[in-house]
């Protein structure tokens, strides 16, 4: 089983201003490596930096696998850049991902970045899950519909960066 290969972007998204949605073609590393949802890859991003960077998968079907992340240093930023046609060096599947069973029920809680690894879920067991959304502010929802595609019920909150004020003297 080869854990690491060239993958094409197939797709690239903005999802909103901070998240950027990637699908890769896969090969048959989805078929030789899948074990349950929540399972994540690692990226190479660029040739001068050493650590790969670990992001979750979004979704898959049998050759291709889709990743969402958010630009949160300079790894990100390289990937951020990235354009379809363009190859990535992937590591993966990795993780064991999360212990669901198609015939359960599920209630699935994400906030911010972590609600894209939950629609695999929530894809995994279709018409079978509750979903409850969190992000910062309503410009940051992200994948709303796709989780109302595939979930009974769907619940999305948001809220204001609430900042306390400084002590005073």
């Amino acid at each position: 089983m080869k854990v690491e290969q060239k993958c094409g972007i197939i797709s690239r998204t903005m999802l909103n201003d901070a998240a950027i949605s990637l699908t890769l073609e896969a090969g048959d590393m989805v078929r030789t490596a899948f074990r349950a949802p929540g399972q994540f890859v690692h990226i190479k991003c660029g040739e001068e930096r050493l650590l790969r960077r670990p992001i979750s998968i979004c979704s898959w079907d049998k050759t291709t696998l889709r990743v969402v992340f958010e630009v949160r240093g300079e790894g990100t930023a390289w990937l951020a850049g990235r354009r379809e046609g363009q190859s990535l060096d992937v590591m993966g599947l990795l993780g064991n991902g999360f212990p669901i069973e198609r015939e359960g029920r599920y209630l699935l809680v994400g906030g911010g970045i972590g609600v894209p690894p939950m629609l695999g879920c929530a894809q995994y067991a279709p018409g079978r899950c509750t979903a409850i959304l969190g992000f910062r502010s309503g410009d940051r929802v992200m994948l709303e519909e796709q989780f109302r595609s595939v979930c009974s019920q769907v619940q999305v909150a948001t809220c204001l960066l609430y900042t306390s004020p400084s002590p005073r003297d």
